[in-house]
């Protein structure tokens, strides 16, 4: 039986895989395929004043939440809070228990003092389990205490298809919920704890001496996210919920089983322009290293769209560097941001320039509805050498684009 587990769980990961690959390879008139055919995507967009759904997909079917599952450790953390049973400067204890969580974690030993507040940034930025367990024990005397008192306060939400097995959404068959639950968990928490909410905008806290960064991608590359929680197991794929608030209208985004985090971002991407538009909300004219398209139905299609067509706007585009016309082979490119400053796009260019070890720098002049920008890009670049180059680049967390051979084009975030 293990060994037929193991052969399932090998072919999935294949599977993902290749999908993954499709998706950061993706151009018109291709579309991101790794949610599609998947059993374990499903999405859902509403608006938060007035809880109205702006899109869905599969919204009711059961779904692991993994890490998601600690929004509802972190909205019981909040009720404590404002009911006074804990306080941010009261200690956490951390017990064997807590201490053994695999990763990711923050490294809690038993005897560490920890503090409700470190507890929660552990909890919104690492996802740490090892916090999640200690501050359940906290405030329930033990986890499997905890994920009861977890279960009561859902099904008080309407939260009538999740159930809780732990506080931090390591894999429990028994634990499952669906992107509308979930969507209705995100609600509360911007409703019922305005001022805690907060948390989840943190970029990064220190600890025991180390910085440690979010988690969430969204927050540096999506114009108006403000939170709330990525998560991933093996089983559940990539999960995330989203906040975003633009024009006075706030709406919560849930993504569930993509196939990757960067394809996960663009599809969560393009539901929000959506359903911002959906609300009469204008999308960001220009954003950078993120296009998405406007299709009537972004379920599963989170293509590029030409530079000089996104949203409508006029683009006046001029480079301080023209790229000389060049085979398709080394046609490809990158494009790692775009900024007020011409300078600082031409230094991180270079940047991109050396990560890449090839291709030339290009600066693009980029007017729209009064708002200049310089694009910096690497560009005469062949398809492994960009692929690469947004690989190394992301893994230094600065954001970056594939750049497909023709002219202008966003092939993949």
């Amino acid at each position: 039986m293990g060994a037929v587990r193991g052969q399932l769980g090998w072919g999935l990961r294949r599977l993902w895989r290749v999908a993954a690959a499709a998706a950061v390879l993706v151009v018109l008139p291709q579309v991101a395929r790794a949610q599609i055919g998947s059993d374990r995507y499903s999405s859902i967009v509403i608006d938060v004043a007035s809880g109205t759904v702006l899109e869905q997909a599969s919204p009711d079917a059961p779904r692991y939440p993994a890490s998601l599952a600690k929004l509802m450790t972190l909205y019981m953390a909040f009720e404590a809070l404002r009911d006074r049973r804990t306080s941010l400067d009261a200690i956490v204890p951390v017990s064997a228990h807590a201490a053994e969580m695999e990763p990711t974690k923050l490294g809690l030993v038993p005897g560490t003092r920890l503090t409700v507040d470190q507890a929660i940034l552990g909890l919104v930025t690492k996802s740490a389990n090892d916090a999640a367990a200690a501050l359940a024990e906290l405030l329930g005397g033990s986890e499997d205490r905890f994920a009861q008192m977890m279960n009561l306060r859902a099904r008080a939400m309407g939260m009538a298809h999740t159930n809780f097995a732990n506080a931090s959404g390591l894999p429990d068959e028994r634990q499952m919920s669906t992107a509308r639950d979930l969507a209705v968990l995100a609600r509360r928490l911007v409703s019922d704890f305005p001022g805690d909410y907060r948390y989840f905008s943190t970029p990064s806290f220190t600890f025991q001496g180390h910085t440690i960064f979010n988690h969430d991608g969204m927050l540096r590359s999506y114009p108006g996210a403000d939170g709330m929680k990525t998560g991933y197991t093996e089983a559940s794929g990539h999960n995330l919920v989203t906040s975003a608030v633009r024009g006075g209208v706030r709406l919560i985004g849930v993504v569930l089983g993509a196939g990757s985090n960067a394809a996960r971002d663009v599809h969560m991407a393009a539901l929000l322009d959506q359903g911002f538009e959906a609300m009469g909300v204008p999308v960001e004219p220009v954003r950078p290293t993120l296009v998405a398209s406007r299709a009537p139905s972004l379920i599963g299609t989170a293509h590029a769209a030409t530079l000089n067509e996104v949203h409508g706007a006029t683009l006046n585009v001029a480079h301080a560097t023209a790229a000389k016309p060049a085979p398709a082979a080394s046609g490809w490119g990158v494009q790692v941001g775009s900024y007020a400053i011409e300078r600082v796009a031409q230094e991180t260019a270079q940047s991109a320039r050396r990560a890449a070890e090839a291709g030339e720098v290009r600066i693009e002049r980029v007017t729209a509805h009064g708002v200049t920008l310089w694009r910096a890009q690497v560009v005469r670049l062949t398809a492994a050498r960009a692929q690469g180059a947004c690989g190394a680049l992301a893994h230094g967390r600065t954001p970056c684009a594939v750049l497909r051979p023709e002219p202008g084009q966003v092939a993949s975030r």
